[in-house]
């Protein structure tokens, strides 16, 4: 499964705000098409360095494409996410693509530089449900 062709969301996984959203994919992804793997995981590591992505960068979250043949960041990654969740997400996700993207990761990197005082921080990765057990690459 580590080389699936299923959309891969790079998270990190010590963060309040990175597993809620861990969280509304898993609730809001009906097709069950998205997996998972945390930043900190040899899985990232693997993905991220042939791309020149910093797997130490835990103020990214990642989306891999095509088995790792590419790979989104920061908003551009959000607005996928939202895209394929669809519905009401995919009518945000068209809103949000209008920006320019330099002002949507400017907005971003706001967000991310206070996630842990705003959101929370974990000691370690909290395990996910035995039911998503399998989505997630790194566990």
């Amino acid at each position: 499964m580590a080389d699936s062709a299923n959309p891969v969301l790079l998270y990190d996984g010590v963060c309040g705000l990175c597993n809620r959203l861990v969280q509304f994919v898993l609730k809001h992804d009906r097709r069950a098409q998205f997996r998972f793997a945390s930043l900190q995981s040899a899985y990232a590591v693997r993905i991220l360095q042939p791309h020149d992505f910093d797997p130490h960068d835990l103020d990214t979250v990642y989306l891999v494409h095509e088995s790792g043949a590419r790979v989104s960041a920061r908003s551009d990654a959000v607005i996928f996410v939202l895209r394929e969740v669809g519905g009401f997400w995919a009518a945000i996700a068209l809103v949000i693509r209008i920006l320019p993207k330099s002002l949507r990761d400017w907005g971003y990197r706001v967000v991310a530089r206070h996630r842990y005082r705003v959101f929370g921080r974990f000691e370690s990765c909290p395990l996910p449900e035995t039911k998503y057990r399998d989505r997630f690459l790194d566990g």
